[in-house]
């Protein structure tokens, strides 16, 4: 077996981003990436320490964790830059 076809033939390896996100009152937002895990128990046991710290836990529906998939493109398009209202 190939490397190439062992890689098709195996589970997706997955990653767990743990976010933390709050508005700051002029309709922008502060997003706060606090780590990257191997499971969704670990970055959902960070989650659980981190309301223990100040800003964290005045804001606790802040949280968001994110599963993604190694080596997997997550944008696929191109983009255009807004430049003003319309």
């Amino acid at each position: 077996m190939t490397h190439d076809q062992r890689q098709w033939d195996e589970e997706p390896q997955r990653v767990f981003l743990l976010w933390h996100s709050h508005g700051k009152g002029d309709g922008k937002t502060d997003d706060k990436l606090l780590g990257v895990y191997s499971s969704r128990a670990r970055a959902e046991e960070r989650w659980q320490r981190a309301l223990a710290l100040p800003g964290f836990r005045d804001v606790p529906e802040g949280f968001l964790i994110d599963e993604y998939v190694v080596d997997h493109d997550q944008w696929a398009e191109g983009f255009v830059t807004a430049t003003g209202c319309e």
